[in-house]
């Protein structure tokens, strides 16, 4: 069983917990530039890690089988937003709800944090059979042009994904391809916070499909990488926890979200809005994680995510790319 990334762990770690923050809306709200800026680099650099977490070297039995335990909580879930999203009052909800729209939707342009899986599945299947066709192609640099042609296929052609996302996705693949050490490429650095900081003080910057919103996700992950190394025994292991547990975060999270928002005039008297953050992410992280230990309890979760066990155990070691 090989060992995971640690790493990488610790980068989904801070990603996550990013992509929670700025999920609550009132934090969003208060802090609109700052979310402007992580919303820059937080997925991009999710979609690099888990495009060189893929898998291309499987087997087409075991990486199909990957792709169709991520469609199982994908398609419950997206579900269950679709109907969320026409009958509650939600940010860009649906004004009706008939088939066609559910179908639309869950095909083709998925509402709220699940479009993440819907792009994820369908980049993933398009990088997987561009790797298969590698025995008819002369080298890896036509390799590399043929994977990009079927991502912008997929994203451009089909308009299945984004473009920006697939682009992230397909680089986090070539990576692989190319047998680069994704913490070789991304180099630990404190100096990058300087970098990061003289960027994102141009608002123009702040787009992820621009040289500039690549540099920011590279100096990002620099950065934070950076921080990895400094970090004490405990709270490494916290935040490898976390990070171990960022599919489980990523498909629970909207369930505890929303509901946050009640809490919001509890916490009127802090203006910095610090205090509801703090409350408000350890709902989500208690509840995101109950949740999933109720699933692997109760024998759930071999129907949801084909897995006898997902939420993984504090400190315990598992299978990389998981």
């Amino acid at each position: 069983m090989a060992r995971r990334i640690d790493e990488l762990d610790f980068l989904k770690c801070v990603f996550i917990v990013l992509m929670v923050t700025f999920h609550l809306i009132y934090i969003g709200d208060k802090y609109p530039y700052a979310k402007q800026l992580v919303y820059t680099f937080h997925i991009p650099a999710f979609l690099l890690i888990s495009g060189y977490l893929v898998g291309l070297d499987k087997t087409p039995r075991a990486f199909l089988r990957n792709v169709g335990w991520m469609a199982v909580p994908y398609v419950i879930m997206e579900s269950g937003y679709i109907v969320m999203s026409a009958v509650l009052p939600v940010r860009d909800g649906l004004d009706r709800l008939d088939v066609s729209i559910w179908a639309n939707k869950l095909l083709l342009h998925p509402l709220g944090p699940y479009w993440y899986l819907h792009t994820l599945m369908v980049g993933s299947l398009g990088g997987y059979w561009a790797y298969r066709c590698r025995r008819w192609l002369p080298g890896t640099y036509s390799l590399l042009l043929w994977l990009a042609a079927v991502l912008g296929v997929l994203s451009v052609g089909c308009r299945l994904a984004a473009p920006s996302s697939l682009f992230y996705l397909g680089a986090g693949m070539a990576l692989r391809i190319c047998q680069v050490r994704f913490t070789t490429f991304f180099q630990p650095s404190w100096g990058a916070f300087l970098f990061l900081a003289v960027l994102a003080l141009d608002p123009e910057h702040l787009d992820r499909f621009t040289l500039a919103g690549v540099a920011i996700t590279y100096l990002a992950i620099s950065a934070s990488l950076a921080v990895y190394a400094s970090l004490g025994t405990f709270v490494r292991r916290c935040c490898l926890f976390v990070g171990q547990n960022t599919f489980v975060i990523l498909v629970f999270s909207p369930l505890f979200t929303l509901p946050s928002r009640w809490m919001v005039p509890w916490f009127r008297f802090d203006d910095s809005g610090l205090v509801f953050w703090g409350v408000a992410f350890a709902f989500v992280l208690g509840g995101c994680f109950g949740v999933a230990a109720l699933m692997d309890r109760w024998h759930l979760s071999r129907y949801f995510w084909g897995k006898e066990r997902m939420l993984q155990r504090f400190g315990q070691e598992t299978e990389a790319g998981g």
